[in-house]
């Protein structure tokens, strides 16, 4: 008897859609992989938690709170540069950010919203943060304009996948990597320029998050973009009826 067929597994799991459904291939040399040729949006419950459209959770009043700290941390930075206050910022927007999904998934209150405003927040702590640091000559301008870039291309990306009728990708591991290794470095970037006795121990530690969370900041753009164009290039080929 011939196996039912089944959903292809996505390109890759931060893949919101799927290539069509092919039969899994049995040991007898008669069953072969049978792709069907038209791409599907993915749909399964089972497969992903459903967002819902609430508001008022947990998770999204956390990311307003992260929101919220935003132009605080840049004018402490700028105005007193009350560094050690602006340090204790990022801490807690540090831990909000990991909070916020570890209980979207605990209490199930996982929103459309909450995917929207938990990488804002992020991308607005990285940009306003170098900006602020390219000001008080603490990282040099080429930094933000590598991470301003591959945002803008990542945007560019975007307006692609709404031509074609799909919704924005989730963050993929790379991203999230990324992320974690940036706002990890800020703090300690800002400890190393400092006039404290902690300044040359965590100078090497503050460089290599920078330089490996920028590699790998690029590095998950140019994976977003190229799953955006295979996106396109697939839909394009086989058009839905």
């Amino acid at each position: 008897m011939r196996p039912t067929c089944t959903p292809v597994t996505p390109v890759s799991p931060t893949l919101a859609w799927s290539a069509g459904t092919v039969c899994p291939r049995w040991h007898d040399e008669h069953v072969t992989q049978e792709p069907v040729t038209a791409p599907v949006p993915v749909a399964s419950a089972a497969a992903q938690p459903v967002a819902s459209d609430r508001v008022w959770t947990i998770p999204n009043l956390l990311s307003f709170f992260r929101l919220a700290g935003v132009p605080l941390f840049v004018y402490l930075l700028l105005g007193p540069e009350a560094d050690g206050w602006a340090i204790a910022i990022l801490m807690v927007a540090g831990v909000t950010d990991w909070a916020d999904g570890k209980l979207a998934r605990m209490l199930n209150q996982s929103s459309r919203l909450g995917a929207l405003l938990d990488p804002a927040a992020d991308r607005l702590y990285i940009l306003a943060t170098l900006i602020a640091f390219v000001i008080r000559d603490v990282v040099p301008i080429w930094v933000v304009a590598v991470i301003l870039g591959r945002d803008v291309l990542v945007g560019f990306s975007l307006l692609v996948l709404r031509r074609y009728g799909y919704q924005a990708l989730q963050v993929n591991y790379v991203g999230k990597a990324a992320t974690f290794n940036l706002l990890y470095a800020f703090p300690l970037l800002l400890l190393a320029v400092g006039t404290s006795g902690v300044a040359p121990f965590v100078a090497p530690l503050a460089y290599a998050f920078t330089a490996w969370g920028g590699v790998l900041y690029v590095l998950s753009g140019i994976a977003y973009v190229r799953q955006v164009f295979e996106i396109a290039a697939a839909d394009s080929s086989h058009p839905m009826s």
